[in-house]
């Protein structure tokens, strides 16, 4: 099985096996799942189902950012406790992902209950010059307002810019778009990211030892749960194209400095737009999962919807997509319902060329087409072939037919 890697453009070996390792980056909980997000976790849902399908032991790890920036801002604009808000926006996640058949990491872990490996590892960077502290605005920082808030310096990473492959200035203009501050004073370069935020009044903080009291930053977070579940090195560092930077080059960067090499590949989806522009929080142009269901939407629909766009590629949502998946799972289940048919062989040999080729879906759901075609029209009487099919299908596609 070969993936696009983000940072070379090329086809890459998924793994080099036994054991095929992954990081996804999950979810901040302020709101419902989109179908943004359920196209990057079915895509990397399909990576995982290929790989278990070639007899690989997998270990497949992700998080959630349960405190952060803009969970702060939507709790007290709505007046609901942060923690709440994470709890229930978390849970609903879990419930959309099971719906669409995406298999649950093997580990999953939360900002707040692993900010111990944070803060010891923001330590670490101190102790060796790999980070250093900005002063605080006045109010800041508790009762050790001199410990500081501590950043990142970039410039020691003369690897910094691999995975985007982009210009100093044209990260600076992405830093600021994208949740970073360029213009804190102090800082030794715009792009130097957070790595411990010191406590601010009506802030949640925790015990960071010889930090100060605070919360971690984004970045690190996820380097940190990286390394713990899956080791310094792994295989795939997955996620949405807007993840690419500066997130996925600041915890990349942040893996070497702790000594490690985080994802081997970068691997990221396409963006899913929806009357115009790309599907996101912030522009609440969203549609829901949720909502789909419970308007009865079948998530199998769903799912194929989904897959029936290549996992790189952008695409627009609108009701002739959600119209034609389930015009599909229709004539799928309709001609699954015998008991003999074509030969299926050759069906499942596709669905597995297609999937091993930087996780062609779209290839692998004409490959089924083309079956159900050829039942509908000409029959065949192989007898087991709609349920050799069906299995496929269902462990290959996820789709339950």
């Amino acid at each position: 099985m070969r993936l696009t890697d983000t940072a070379t453009g090329r086809l890459e070996p998924s793994t080099t096996g036994p054991r095929a390792t992954m990081y996804v980056c999950g979810i901040t909980p302020y709101d419902a799942t989109h179908l943004g997000h359920a196209a990057t976790y079915v895509a990397f849902d399909l990576l995982h189902r290929a790989w278990l399908d070639a007899g690989l032991e997998v270990h497949y790890a992700s998080n959630v950012t349960d405190v952060d920036d803009p969970l702060l801002e939507r709790a007290a604009a709505t007046g609901v406790d942060w923690e709440t808000l994470a709890a229930e926006q978390t849970a609903l996640f879990a419930e959309d992902m099971t719906a669409l058949g995406v298999l649950p990491p093997h580990t999953y872990l939360g900002a707040v209950e692993t900010i111990p490996l944070v803060a010891d590892a923001v330590a670490r960077l101190l102790d060796v010059g790999l980070a250093y502290r900005v002063p605080l605005e006045e109010g800041a920082g508790g009762d050790r307002p001199d410990l500081g808030d501590v950043y990142a310096d970039i410039s020691a990473d003369r690897h910094f810019g691999q995975v985007a492959g982009l210009t100093h200035d044209e990260t600076v203009a992405l830093f600021a778009e994208r949740g970073g501050d360029p213009d804190r004073p102090g800082k030794r370069d715009p792009l130097d990211p957070a790595l411990w935020r010191r406590e601010r009044p009506g802030e949640p903080a925790w015990d960071g030892g010889p930090l100060g009291r605070g919360r971690p930053g984004w970045h690190i977070e996820c380097t940190v749960i990286a390394g713990h579940a899956l080791g310094p090195a792994f295989d795939v560092q997955g996620g949405g194209r807007d993840l690419v930077f500066p997130h996925h080059e600041m915890s990349t960067a942040h893996a070497r400095a702790l000594g490690g090499s985080g994802g081997r590949l970068q691997v990221h989806t396409g963006m899913v737009g929806y009357r115009g522009e790309k599907m996101s929080k912030s522009l609440g142009n969203l549609v829901l999962v949720s909502d789909l269901r419970a308007r009865g939407v079948d998530p199998m629909a769903v799912r194929l919807a989904v897959l029936a766009h290549h996992y790189r590629t952008d695409w627009e949502w609108d009701d002739g997509v959600l119209e034609r998946a389930e015009k599909r799972l229709a004539r799928w289940r309709t001609a699954l319902s015998g008991v003999g048919g074509p030969d299926a062989e050759s069906t499942l040999a596709e669905i597995r060329h297609a999937l091993a080729d930087d996780l062609d879906a779209p290839r692998a759901l004409a490959a089924v087409d083309a079956w159900a075609d050829a039942a509908l029209s000409l029959g065949g009487d192989v007898e087991g072939a709609p349920g050799l099919v069906a299995r496929a299908v269902d462990a290959l596609l996820g789709v339950r037919v």
